[in-house]
C-alpha cells in the first residue's frame, strides 16, 4: 500500500521534541502547567448551551442539515457584520457558514490551487494556510513578518514572476502566533495590491473580538473594494469559547464564497443545525460575556507580561488575541528558551520556531489558563528568569 506523494512530503509534527521533554518531566513527577495551546479554559456562555439544549428537543435539526448553512445563520453573521463593522453582506452569497473556520481555510485551496501554483503566506503564520496549498500540489512563499515592520508583510518584496503564479494572498490580523494588529490603512493596501494583481486576499480574523484596552479591530471588509476580492474567515471558537462546537463562517466575495460552497457541497454535509441555531444566540444574544472574557484576558496579559518585564525584556504589550509574543534574549535561540522554562520552571511556551523560520528568536504564550494554574506558571517563571 502505498500512500499519496503530498501525504508522504507532509512535513513533521514541528513539536514532537517538547513533547517529549514534558512527558519526560511529567515522568519525574512534575507539575508541568502548558501556556502553548490557545484552548480557551472556560466555559461557553449559558444562554448559548440553553439555546442547544433547546435546539436539540426540536427533532427537525437532526436531519441532514443545508450544505451552505440555514438561511437564519446567514443572516444572523450579516447582521453582526452590519453592528460590529458597518460591512453590508447579502447572506445568501457573501456569507457561508463553515465547520469551524479551519476546514474552510484548508478547503479554500481546493477551489482555487492548481498544481504549480503559489500562495503567498505570513511566517510566521498558522501551518493551515500552507498546508492547504500543499495538499492540492501548490507551492507556498513566506511574507517575512519583522517587528520592524510591525509584523505586517511588506508587498513590495514579493517577487513579480512570483505574482504571476500566485493565487491567494493570506493574512491573519489579530495575528497567530505574533498577536500583532492591522489597520484599516494596511486593509486597504492589501486589498487595492490584490486587485492590481488579480488575487483573492484573505484574512483569518479568529480573534477580532478579543482586544484590549479598547482597542477594537477593523475588518479587511471594510476597505474600499473589498467585496470584489476579499474574504474574512471568522469563527465563535475564541469569542464565545466553542473551540470544540465547531462553527464558524467565511465572508465576502460573492465569487469566492460561491467556489468555496461550490467544493463544500462535495465533501461534507454542513453544520449541525442545533448548533447554527445555538451560534444565533450567540451572535444575536447578550454580549457582557464577551466583555467579562476580554476584561479577564486582559488581566492574565498584564500579569504575564510584567514577569518578563521585570526581569529586563523588551516587547510591546499585545492589542489583541489570546497570545503574547516575546523576543527572547540575546545569545538564546527560541528552543533554548522554551527548554529553559520546561526544566527550570516546568511551564510550556511554544518557540516560535515552529512557526515558521521568521517565529526564530520568539517564544508564544497562551493566556488561556486558569488564574489559579497562570499565577503559579507566573511565579516559577519569574524565580526561573532571575537566576538566568
Amino acid at each position: 500500500m502505498q500512500t499519496a506523494r503530498r501525504i508522504q512530503t507532509l512535513p513533521p509534527y514541528l513539536f514532537a521534541e517538547i513533547d517529549r521533554k514534558i512527558a519526560e518531566r511529567k515522568a519525574a513527577g512534575a507539575d508541568v502547567i502548558s501556556l502553548g495551546i490557545g484552548d480557551p479554559d472556560r466555559p461557553t456562555p449559558a444562554h448559548v448551551v440553553e439555546a442547544l439544549k433547546k435546539a436539540v428537543q426540536d427533532v427537525s435539526t437532526h436531519q441532514y442539515p443545508s450544505y451552505v448553512g440555514m438561511p437564519e445563520f446567514r443572516r444572523s453573521v450579516a447582521a453582526w457584520y452590519e453592528r460590529r463593522f458597518s460591512v453590508t453582506l447579502d447572506p445568501d452569497t457573501q456569507v457561508l457558514p463553515l465547520i469551524g473556520s479551519k476546514e474552510g481555510i484548508a478547503n479554500l485551496s481546493t477551489a482555487f490551487v492548481d498544481p504549480g501554483d503559489l500562495v503567498a503566506v505570513p511566517d510566521p503564520a498558522y501551518p493551515v494556510y500552507e498546508i492547504g496549498a500543499h495538499l492540492h500540489n501548490g507551492t507556498a512563499y513566506e511574507m517575512p513578518l519583522l517587528a520592524a515592520h510591525d509584523f505586517l508583510p511588506d508587498f513590495l518584496q514579493i517577487l513579480p514572476k512570483q505574482l504571476t503564479r500566485t493565487k491567494i494572498l493570506w493574512l491573519n490580523y489579530p495575528s497567530n502566533p505574533t498577536a500583532a494588529v492591522a489597520t484599516a490603512e494596511f486593509f486597504a493596501e492589501a486589498v487595492a495590491f490584490a486587485k492590481k494583481h488579480d488575487l483573492l486576499v484573505v484574512n483569518d480574523a479568529a480573534y477580532s473580538e478579543i482586544a484590549f484596552d479598547g482597542y477594537q479591530h477593523p475588518s479587511i471588509l471594510q476597505a474600499p473594494g473589498a467585496l470584489d476580492t476579499a474574504v474574512e474567515f471568522h469563527s465563535l471558537s475564541k469569542t464565545y469559547n466553542m473551540t470544540g462546537w465547531r462553527i464558524g463562517w467565511m465572508a465576502g466575495c460573492a465569487e469566492a464564497v460561491e467556489a468555496l460552497g461550490r467544493v463544500k457541497t462535495n465533501i461534507d454535509s454542513g453544520i449541525f443545525n442545533a448548533v447554527q441555531m445555538a451560534g444565533i444566540a450567540a451572535l444575536e444574544g447578550p454580549q457582557d460575556c464577551v466583555a467579562e472574557m476580554v476584561q479577564l484576558y486582559q488581566s492574565r496579559r498584564d500579569r504575564v507580561c510584567s514577569v518578563f518585564e521585570e526581569n529586563g525584556w523588551k516587547f510591546t504589550r499585545p492589542k489583541a488575541s489570546v497570545f503574547v509574543w516575546l523576543p527572547v534574549p540575546e545569545g538564546r535561540t527560541s528552543l533554548s528558551t522554551a527548554d529553559l522554562l520546561l526544566q527550570k520552571a516546568d511551564v510550556v511556551v511554544t518557540p516560535g520556531s515552529g512557526y515558521g523560520p521568521a517565529g526564530e528568536g520568539y517564544i508564544r504564550l497562551s493566556l488561556t489558563v486558569p488564574d489559579d494554574r497562570l499565577d503559579i506558571a507566573v511565579s516559577r517563571m519569574g524565580k526561573a528568569l532571575a537566576n538566568t
